[in-house]
């Protein structure tokens, strides 16, 4: 089995970008879409993301199953708290494992967290999600989003039930269709226009890079 590229890999992080300056949107103003706010921060960061990926998550959630819908957690980070979740993790490995270099945390990391320089969510082109019901429901894929307490929470873990398995696949089959591609130790991590995107698809260099801040709303 091939090794799995990691977001620190050496192919990703030399993907050369050309931002096309693309507008980041607040998916709150999308009422097709539904958000969670249990990452929901004042400015509301946790909601934007680059036009192009709204309309394929638009296309995406008419391909679902009947009964089924998108239901987005996070999207737009801010290069500051990337960093923080980079590093805190990093430090956290350190705890549980020590006694190794620094590379060597930096690319173990990088397996759940992405280093902060090629980060998609700090260009608003990844989107962390899951699948619900019509009613708001959340459908059982295995593990929350954002437990990486095991590796139950690579996308083609054998470590979880054929429902949940069956879930992953319908949630993965809808946003590969639309041209999103997966962190494949994140089933609910997926990216339109960054590094590992292009990394993945073999485009010539990513759409997206880092973006400063999320637009400020009139009147503010």
């Amino acid at each position: 089995m091939a090794e799995m590229v990691l977001l620190s890999d050496a192919a990703v992080v030399e993907t050369p970008v050309t931002d096309c300056q693309e507008a980041l949107i607040d998916l709150r103003t999308v009422g097709v879409l539904r958000l969670d706010d249990r990452l929901a921060d004042p400015d509301g960061a946790y909601a934007h993301v680059r036009l192009s990926v709204v309309d394929r998550l638009v296309t995406a959630q008419t391909l679902l199953p009947s009964g089924l819908r998108l239901l987005i957690v996070e999207c737009y980070r801010p290069m500051c708290l990337q960093r923080q979740y980079f590093d805190a993790h990093k430090e956290r490995l350190r705890t549980i494992q020590p006694g190794r270099d620094d590379d060597w945390y930096h690319r173990r990391a990088s397996r759940y967290i992405s280093p902060p320089e090629v980060a998609p969510h700090v260009a608003g082109a990844a989107v962390d999600l899951t699948l619900c019901t019509a009613d708001g429901t959340e459908i059982w894929m295995g593990t929350q989003v954002n437990d990486t307490d095991s590796e139950a929470c690579h996308t083609d873990s054998a470590n979880v039930s054929a429902e949940a398995a069956r879930h992953r696949r319908i949630l993965g089959d809808a946003l590969t269709s639309v041209g999103m591609v997966n962190y494949p130790t994140e089933w609910w991590h997926w990216s339109y226009g960054d590094r590992y995107w292009a990394h993945v698809t073999g485009a010539a260099s990513a759409r997206y890079g880092p973006v400063e801040s999320v637009p400020v709303p009139a009147g503010r």
